[in-house]
């Protein structure tokens, strides 16, 4: 059975940082593509980032640069580091796993087949 686990989320204020992690089980970790997704109040689950099977990254336009996504296959552990943030960055965070596609990108939340509970970030201004 494959869990999900998110944590590391909390408040800050605008233009600090927080780590994500996301701990699997029940899987081969190393052989799943993997993302973060993201999800405001009345908004859409979007892509954040995603992180291929062989280490290759994506990430949306709108935190490239600020938001770095790694994993450590030994430890079966995702993260997501984020800088910089800002407030139009709160939202529930999500770990995904199991992609179905090899489309490049991020992809959408219908390409992953594993999802996470969530952990909420608040970034205040």
């Amino acid at each position: 059975q494959v869990q999900l686990v998110e944590s590391g989320g909390g408040s800050v204020q605008a233009g600090g940082s927080l780590r994500l992690s996301c701990a699997g089980s029940g899987y081969t970790f190393s052989t799943y593509s993997m993302g973060w997704f993201r999800q405001a109040p009345g908004k859409e689950r979007e892509g954040v980032a995603a992180i291929d099977s062989d280490g290759s990254t994506s990430f949306a336009d709108s935190v490239r640069g600020r938001f770095t996504i790694s994993k450590d296959n030994a430890k079966n552990t995702l993260f997501l580091q984020m800088n910089s943030l800002k407030p139009e960055d709160s939202a529930m965070y999500y770990c995904a796993a199991g992609r179905m596609t090899t489309n490049q990108g991020v992809g959408t939340k219908y390409e992953y087949a594993y999802w996470g509970q969530g952990t909420q970030v608040t970034v205040s201004s």
